[in-house]
């Protein structure tokens, strides 16, 4: 192969190659079904749900009707391609916390579901990012009180599945709501996988697919992670009526759904990449999930062992994985600043703390929606410096860990890595190249 001149643009370049193989335009064509005797409705939510949109009005055939309504995060609508008629509306509205706009467009997709018959289909465009931006509370809980349980479970710690297990429960839209709203039209789910294991009763918290988690295990949920409900809504979970639909619910039998993207086929995508470029690589798993920080000290030593282990080759050796690590937001003392950042900054704080300055290892993780949390970045690199340059900085990877602030960190070294947008999400990509 070449000799690597510049691994952060390598890095970079693969984690391109693995946003663009989730890009919907290159994949959600060939899922679509054939028009049906009646109507066709689409209907979506999610970070891809605007160019998941514009790839459905450009692959359906420009002579069957179609109207709809999709729901994406602020910013996150693509411009749209020359020539494209516009069949399907599109709105923003609020991630990780809705908004007053995740409700509007909740109550007005739930109204596009309401009166279809055998006859008509409707298509659903599911990505990540779903659950705040259909945002339908149960009777007894407000918006206000959805936007605490949804911050409170972001700093916990919860696990995806936790989290949008305590989501169905609470809504009226998620874990396969919004389908029987539908029912008796068939419903056919478009989705992009953004959890581990790729389920899709997960992704967006599943509003089209039966739910096998029950009112039971959202109260151990909630009660794990001290998070309150208002008493109603307490009384309804522990009652049952909260209930979600179930697999063997007939209105479910008729509809099917098509992964069109999945953290897999992008974190296989750079590893040919990778390959073609003559780097050996090692994919070790794209279903990764636990606390960022620990994920990233076990990564350093995965790669100080695969470093011993690589004496005598001829050239460097790349790490890939991918998966939904978590950030348990540390208690600060009152008044203290906050610190900023999301789970891939996480990881390379723990990564670098961990590494030590090990010569010979680059790192890039970052989330292939471009967003990184909540803040502009959507990861950071770690080089063989990155300690020593945050000293020459004033800053401290061990204090900035301790109060949440990759963002901090990492933009003091000039390593945040900035993308935008990128219109898609299939969850964490790492790359750790290895010398």
């Amino acid at each position: 192969m070449s000799e690597v001149t510049d691994p952060k643009a390598l890095l970079e370049h693969l984690y391109w190659t693995a946003v663009r193989r989730a890009l919907p335009s290159k994949s959600l064509a060939a899922h679509l079904p054939a028009p049906p005797k009646g109507r066709t409705v689409v209907l979506g939510a999610g970070k891809a749900a605007g160019a998941m949109a514009y790839a459905f009005e450009a692959a359906w055939p420009a002579n069957a009707p179609v109207s709809g309504l999709v729901v994406t995060r602020y910013g996150h609508t693509p411009p749209r391609p020359a020539g494209l008629a516009q069949r399907i509306d599109i709105i923003e509205a609020a991630h990780p916390v809705p908004d007053e706009a995740s409700l509007d467009a909740a109550e007005r997709i739930h109204e596009l579901a309401e009166g279809l018959t055998e006859d008509d289909l409707v298509v659903c465009l599911i990505s990540g990012g779903g659950s705040a931006l259909l945002t339908l509370p149960v009777e007894g809980l407000t918006l206000a009180d959805k936007q605490r349980i949804n911050k409170e479970l972001l700093e916990s710690g919860a696990d995806i599945r936790e989290m949008n297990c305590v989501r169905k429960h609470l809504s009226r839209i998620k874990g396969g709501h919004l389908a029987a709203v539908c029912w008796p039209a068939r419903v056919v789910t478009l989705a992009i996988s953004d959890v581990p294991g790729d389920e899709v009763s997960v992704v967006a918290s599943g509003p089209t697919v039966p739910d096998s988690s029950t009112c039971s295990d959202a109260l151990e949920i909630l009660a794990k992670y001290a998070i309150a409900v208002p008493e109603e809504v307490r009384a309804a979970l522990e009652e049952g009526t909260l209930e979600t639909p179930k697999p063997s619910d007939e209105r479910f039998q008729c509809n099917a759904v098509h992964m069109i993207a999945t953290p897999h086929e992008s974190l296989k995508a750079a590893a040919q990449e990778a390959r073609r470029l003559g780097i050996e690589t090692r994919m070790l798993s794209d279903e990764i999930e636990g606390e960022s920080r620990d994920v990233g000290k076990v990564h350093a030593a995965l790669a100080r062992y695969a470093q011993r282990s690589n004496v005598g080759r001829s050239g460097p050796l790349l790490l890939l994985s991918g998966g939904e690590t978590t950030v348990t937001v540390q208690p600060q003392p009152a008044g203290a600043v906050r610190g900023r950042g999301g789970r891939a900054g996480e990881f390379c704080m723990g990564l670098a703390h961990a590494l030590q300055g090990a010569p010979g290892i680059w790192a890039l993780a970052a989330d292939t929606d471009g967003i990184d949390g909540v803040e502009d970045n959507a990861g950071a690199f770690v080089t063989p410096d990155t300690l020593v340059r945050g000293a020459m900085a004033g800053v401290k990877v061990s204090d900035h860990l301790e109060r949440n602030d990759s963002y901090g960190y990492f933009s003091a070294l000039g390593d945040l890595f900035v993308t935008g947008p990128t219109h898609t999400n299939v969850n964490d990509f790492r790359a750790i190249l290895i010398f």
